[in-house]
């Protein structure tokens, strides 16, 4: 076969050979030719891998916080925080794996709670997408309450509040403590509350979902958490109520369904906490309790 290999032998005349090269006798070089052809191609480029997308671009420089880099016959530098960041595949082909990112668990429904992570420190939401705000308060029933446990209590509320969005990260910003007090007008039970900011990692595609959805309207509710203000645990039931459907909003990544939620005239808007292929989870709020509700596709 490598006889044809010789471009300028008298053999081959050189108005014929495009015809040579390219013949069915030569289809191991064509292979060969187009693979190479594409790697070449897509050597060209980093590949940053984001929890979200995929980034074709040359990567500048990385910093403690974030990763530099630039598109692809740009000038201008543009920055993402290492916490979204999962990897980079460098024209090289060395791989980086980054593990601020994959360190995040995935909160699939409301009872993945322990799956949240609590951080005090900001720099650790930076580039995560903030869903909403969340509290909790716990108190001991007696002035005998273990401290310890009415704070592991308070942050098991503050967990729970945080799936319900569909957060798989909660920045604290204030815990207050106190324990016992003892005294005959002023005795006081232990009491933990805590104030913080949800956030995820990832936010449902919106896209994925409208495909879901198709035109269907009217859905049925198959599950309904709820967390009262004064529980410091989630109760599960199942639900048959009906769901319509009326539109559905992206705000800045976001996704909120406006719907009727049947015996629910107060509340028609839900916030969309995450999905999957058979159903998807919505989160409300009416009064001081909080709800999420799984819908059936």
């Amino acid at each position: 076969m490598f006889e044809h290999l010789n471009f300028f032998s008298n053999n081959i005349p050189m108005h014929t050979f495009p015809q040579k090269l390219f013949s069915p006798k030569n289809g191991c070089l064509t292979i060969i030719l187009t693979i190479g052809l594409h790697l070449f191609c897509f050597g060209q480029t980093d590949t940053v891998f984001t929890n979200n997308e995929k980034i074709a671009c040359s990567v500048k420089e990385i910093t403690p916080e974030a990763v530099k880099y630039t598109y692809p016959g740009e000038d201008v530098i543009n920055s993402i925080y290492k916490n979204t960041v999962q990897k980079i595949i460098f024209k090289s082909g060395r791989v980086q794996t980054f593990a601020e990112a994959t360190s995040y668990k995935v909160v699939a429904n409301v009872m993945d709670f322990d799956k949240v992570t609590i951080t005090a420190v900001e720099s650790e939401v930076r580039g995560l997408y903030k869903l909403g705000d969340v509290s909790s308060k716990a108190k001991g029933t007696t002035t005998f309450s273990n401290q310890e446990r009415v704070k592991e209590r308070a942050y098991r509320k503050f967990k729970i509040q945080a799936a319900m969005l569909g957060a798989n990260v909660i920045l604290l910003t204030n815990q207050r403590t106190e324990g016992n007090k003892y005294g005959y007008y002023n005795s006081s039970t232990a009491e933990t509350n805590l104030t913080g900011i949800a956030y995820s990692s990832v936010l449902p595609d919106l896209e994925k979902f409208k495909k879901l959805i198709g035109t269907k309207t009217d859905l049925v509710v198959v599950r309904e958490y709820k967390l009262w203000a004064s529980d410091s645990d989630v109760s599960q039931d199942d639900d048959a109520r009906a769901f319509r459907i009326n539109n559905i909003v992206n705000n800045n990544g976001i996704i909120y369904i406006d719907a009727s939620l049947q015996g629910e005239r107060d509340v028609h808007q839900f916030q969309l906490a995450g999905f999957n292929d058979d159903n998807f989870n919505v989160q409300y709020k009416a009064g001081s309790t909080d709800y999420n509700l799984t819908v059936s596709f």
